[in-house]
């Protein structure tokens, strides 16, 4: 059994689209994954699956959770090697004195052009690096606060989700 880590996309923003993370390991152990569990409230599921193919395990999830919701739920997996690799690359990434270092989690891999053009929005304010299938925003002090895409490079991305670089670490820690 392959263990792999999701990430659920625009849940638990609102009122409209709650996810409750007893309920996420309970439509993914109903859809045959195991060894389900959930970090935090906002999407972070560690399951194992005899799958091999990530795009069958990110279809079957989105189907499933579409299904209990009545929403889409956008979902990005890593394999448990995957992920460990993007955590250490994200620490190597990391630059002193930053205000914030997010790490955006990408459903597909860009193109050499569109990782130029991503990297092309870094400024003032901070820089964008792009790896693989995941995008740094490193933002400098001074970024407005709560403000999670200062540098506009997010509409670039295609389908993502972020999380904070502490997020990313404590997953590798306690998963990987």
């Amino acid at each position: 059994m392959a263990t792999y880590l999701a990430f659920l996309r625009a849940i638990n923003l609102g009122a409209k689209r709650v996810f409750p993370k007893g309920d996420i390991r309970r439509v993914a152990e109903e859809l045959g994954f195991e060894d389900v569990d959930t970090h935090i409230n906002t999407g972070n599921v560690r399951l194992s699956t005899r799958m091999r193919s990530r795009a069958r395990i990110e279809a079957a999830l989105e189907q499933g959770f579409a299904r209990d919701r009545g929403f889409e739920v956008p979902t990005i997996a890593y394999s448990q090697r995957e992920f460990a690799a993007l955590a250490e690359e994200a620490t190597a990434v990391t630059r002193p004195g930053l205000a914030r270092h997010y790490v955006y989690l990408m459903k597909d891999e860009l193109t050499p052009a569109q990782a130029r053009a991503v990297e092309s929005t870094s400024g003032d304010k901070g820089e964008m690096v792009v790896r693989g299938r995941v995008a740094h925003a490193l933002l400098a002090p001074g970024y407005q606060d709560g403000d999670v895409d200062p540098l506009r490079a997010a509409k670039l991305l295609g389908t993502t989700t972020s999380r904070t670089l502490t997020v990313i670490s404590t997953l590798a820690a306690k998963w990987c």
